[in-house]
C-alpha cells in the first residue's frame, strides 16, 4: 500500500479519462495587458486531449513551474517531464499545451475531468521543446531532474509573478533543512512543509502533492527554489537552469520574466 501511494505521488501529473458533465460552464479566462492571458508558476496545464481540446474525453494536467525568458528572448514556461512522456516511453516535444481554467482544488472532486476545462478561448499557449529523463525514482531507469521545455506565444499569453497569491520574484538554491517551504500546485494548490534533506540531484521534504500538481514551483518566501514531482522530491531550479544551459536551444540562458 505505501508503495502503491508513493508510486502515484511520483507520477504526480493526472490522467483523466472520464466525460465532461453536460453542459457545464467554463468560466471565461483572465485577461491580462493588450488582452492577453496571464501565466506564470502554478497555472494549471492541460494536454494530451483526445479526441481533441474541444471534446475531451482524456487529457491530463499539470502545473507550471515558472515563466521566463531565455538568452534570445524567447518566452519559457517549465513543469514536469514525466507529463509529458507516453505509456511507450516517447518524449512527446511537439506538444501544444493549453491553460486549465478550472480553479485550483476542483481536480479533487470524484470526476475531475468534469471540473477540468482547457482555455480554449486563449487557445494552446505553447508547444514543448525539451523532455528531461524523468525522476524514475522507482524504476531502474536513469535518474533525472524530471523537467521539461514549453515554448510560450507571446501572441497568447503574458508573464505573471503572482498565481492564487503566490508570487515568484526571484530564483535561489535550496534551503537548510527545517526550513518552511510551500508549493503551488494546481491540483491541491498552496501546501507547505519543512526542508528534510537530500537524495542524489533531489532535495526532498514534507510538502504534499497530488495528482496535477506536478511541476508546481516549490518556493521559500517569494525565491523559486525547485519544482516538485512528487513523494516529497523536488529537483534544484538551479540544476535544472544548468542542464538547460548544456542543452541549448530554448530555454538556454533562463531567467524569470520581468
Amino acid at each position: 500500500m505505501v508503495r502503491a501511494l508513493a508510486l502515484a505521488l511520483v507520477l504526480a501529473g493526472t490522467s483523466l479519462a472520464t466525460a465532461p458533465a453536460a453542459g457545464a460552464e467554463s468560466p471565461a479566462p483572465a485577461v491580462g495587458a493588450q488582452g492577453l492571458t496571464p501565466v506564470g508558476g502554478g497555472t494549471g496545464l492541460v494536454f494530451r486531449m483526445q479526441p481533441n481540446p474541444e471534446a475531451p474525453q482524456s487529457l491530463y494536467i499539470c502545473t507550471l513551474t515558472a515563466v521566463g525568458r531565455d538568452r534570445a528572448g524567447n518566452l519559457v514556461g517549465l513543469t514536469n517531464a514525466h507529463c509529458l512522456i507516453d505509456a511507450q516511453g516517447n518524449k512527446l516535444v511537439g506538444e501544444k499545451i493549453y491553460r486549465d481554467i478550472s480553479p485550483p482544488g476542483t481536480a479533487l472532486a470524484p470526476a475531475p475531468i468534469a471540473a477540468t476545462r482547457p482555455d480554449l478561448a486563449t487557445g494552446p499557449i505553447g508547444t514543448v521543446t525539451y523532455v528531461s529523463t524523468p525522476n524514475n525514482l522507482l524504476s531502474t531507469g536513469p535518474k533525472g531532474l524530471d523537467f521539461a521545455v514549453i515554448h510560450l506565444d507571446e501572441t497568447r499569453v503574458a508573464p505573471t509573478s503572482t498565481v492564487n497569491g503566490t508570487t515568484i520574484t526571484s530564483i535561489g538554491a535550496p534551503p537548510p533543512g527545517g526550513t518552511r517551504m510551500c508549493k503551488q500546485g494546481h491540483r491541491t494548490g498552496l501546501t507547505c512543509g519543512v526542508r528534510v534533506g537530500t537524495n542524489g540531484i533531489w532535495f526532498t521534504h514534507l510538502i504534499w502533492t497530488n495528482g496535477g500538481d506536478s511541476g508546481s514551483p516549490v518556493v521559500v518566501d517569494q525565491t523559486l527554489v525547485g519544482n516538485a514531482w512528487g513523494a516529497q522530491h523536488s529537483s534544484p531550479i538551479h540544476s535544472i537552469i544548468d542542464e538547460m544551459n548544456a542543452v541549448g536551444g530554448v530555454g538556454a540562458g533562463f531567467h524569470l520574466a520581468t
